[in-house]
């Protein structure tokens, strides 16, 4: 095995465009496997890093959500080469007290990828490896539980939003909250995440489902994706809106699909009683929120986070495949537009604006 050069899409000062520069992409090691991507999509927290949101060491390589195939594998990866993959951020031992109790986006181990970054500039610089995957490249070597074979007939870039997008909407109703039958449910913030938390509800069948979004158009998709209502904050009354809709006794469930502050602030007080707050988008550091232990506590309320949908990727991205298959699951519509890897900080733009669902890299290789 030896070293590879990619081209890569690298964040050397938070807030400023991305530069394309080529890197050395180290072998896989042991229990590891280098992907040749093919697609790799934006998700909104690939932005709020490139914009400092969370500090962190620089240079860096963002990038988590994408597609491809096996190009090389280490020791102990029963996985063949040409083999179609979604690549995701979770990284998982399958031993530790989290990965026995099934909760694999929790793992507690340290891998050697966690120590050391493949990436290295041709003088020998290290680039951090971004959550994990680092997939604003050409190519990526993670570790074999980040990866699920799929079929080669899906197009990779829809394959890819099932890195993120699709697991953590999907994931956030039917793993963390279990969402019941005929349940009412608001989505608050209705981008790539967002939308995947109204298809999850519909799969779940839940009786009602109201989206919330300052963007007509995002949701007349939700609308096509399942939800019964739909309000744009400010222009809607969203609490009588639910209290309307739930006969007074307000959501069984209120998912929070964005990171915006604002989102944040009067959602608890859309849950009724026995009802859940999910937390799926993710604020930048240090904001905060409050609510009266009295009145959770009274009235038996539950404020749950949900990070990458709770999922186990081997369980969940192939049983999603199968609900796409069979047309219960949209994947090609949530794809706003492709970009080369030259013009990332044109579509990362699109994604900062508001106005892309999500915008997928295409690989000249692929």
């Amino acid at each position: 095995m030896s070293a590879t050069t990619i081209r890569a899409a690298v964040c050397r000062a938070f807030g400023e465009p991305l530069t394309i520069e080529p890197l050395v992409l180290a072998p896989p090691g042991p229990g590891e496997v280098r992907v040749r991507l093919q697609a790799v999509a934006i998700c909104h927290s690939d932005v709020s890093g490139v914009d400092g949101a969370w500090g962190g060491a620089l240079p860096i390589v963002y990038g988590h959500e994408a597609a491809g195939v096996v190009a090389e594998v280490g020791d102990g990866v029963d996985l063949e080469l040409g083999q179609s993959v979604v690549v995701t951020l979770i990284r998982a031992c399958g031993e530790c007290r989290r990965c026995q109790r099934g909760e694999f986006v929790a793992c507690t181990t340290t891998f050697p990828l966690d120590e050391r970054s493949p990436l290295t500039t041709l003088d020998g610089e290290t680039i951090v490896h971004g959550l994990r995957t680092a997939a604003f490249a050409e190519q990526v070597v993670v570790h074999k539980s980040q990866v699920v074979a799929i079929d080669d007939a899906i197009d990779p870039r829809s394959a890819s939003l099932l890195a993120c997008g699709v697991i953590t909407g999907v994931g956030a109703v039917v793993n963390t909250a279990g969402v019941e039958p005929g349940s009412m449910v608001v989505v608050i913030g209705c981008g790539g995440v967002g939308l995947n938390v109204v298809q999850g509800a519909r799969l779940a069948r839940a009786g009602a489902i109201l989206a919330v979004d300052v963007q007509p158009a995002k949701l007349d998709l939700a609308r096509r994706l399942g939800a019964t209502q739909v309000a744009v904050p400010g222009v809607d009354d969203v609490g009588a809106v639910v209290r309307e809709g739930s006969e007074g006794l307000m959501a069984d469930y209120v998912f929070v699909a964005t990171g915006a502050p604002a989102a944040l602030g009067g959602a608890l007080a859309l849950v009724g009683s026995m009802g859940a707050l999910v937390v799926v988008g993710m604020p930048p550091e240090g904001v905060t929120g409050s609510y009266d232990p009295g009145w959770l506590a009274g009235l038996n309320q539950r404020i749950l986070g949900s990070k990458m949908g709770t999922s186990v990727i081997a369980r969940d991205i192939p049983a999603l495949l199968a609900r796409y298959r069979a047309g219960e699951l949209e994947l090609d519509g949530l794809v706003s537009r492709t970009f080369p890897l030259d013009q990332i900080n044109e579509a990362m733009d699109e994604v900062r604006a508001g106005s892309a669902l999500r915008n997928v890299i295409v690989f000249d290789h692929a």
